[in-house]
């Protein structure tokens, strides 16, 4: 159910992200028109890296299974591709969103890959 829901999601998010950033401009839009921006392009980015994720770790398990004897590789269920993409989606975000504000240095990178490392890392012992 997951999978429809993220496959139905996706490219609605994507389609009506294009919609607002053809039909209005950042000054036009308003609160709500930037916050419908930001909504949508993490959407977006939220199917687009779960998609990725699950399927290169079941293309990375398939290709392993030919070089390894003992234990195999296993691929991301989706469910967990899932529970990944959701803290990965939310670092390009925060990106846009630094850039608006201001310059981004590599003191405000670094800070978005620790809290995208913290995130994932969270997430792999929850899971566990």
């Amino acid at each position: 159910m997951l999978e429809k829901i993220i496959a139905i999601m996706t490219p609605v998010s994507l389609g009506l992200l294009i919609i607002i950033l053809n039909m209005t401009a950042p000054a036009t839009a308003g609160p709500f028109g930037i916050l419908a921006i930001f909504i949508f392009g993490y959407l977006s980015a939220l199917g687009i890296i779960t998609y990725f994720l699950y399927g290169a770790s079941r293309t990375t398990s398939h290709l392993a299974t030919a070089f390894t004897v003992k234990k195999p590789l296993r691929a991301l269920s989706f469910k967990r591709a899932y529970y990944y993409s959701t803290v990965l989606a939310a670092a390009p975000i925060m990106l846009i969103g630094l850039q608006s504000v201001g310059s981004i240095g590599a003191y405000e990178f670094m800070l978005i890959v620790l809290f995208t490392v913290i995130g994932c890392l969270y997430i792999t012992k929850r899971i566990n």
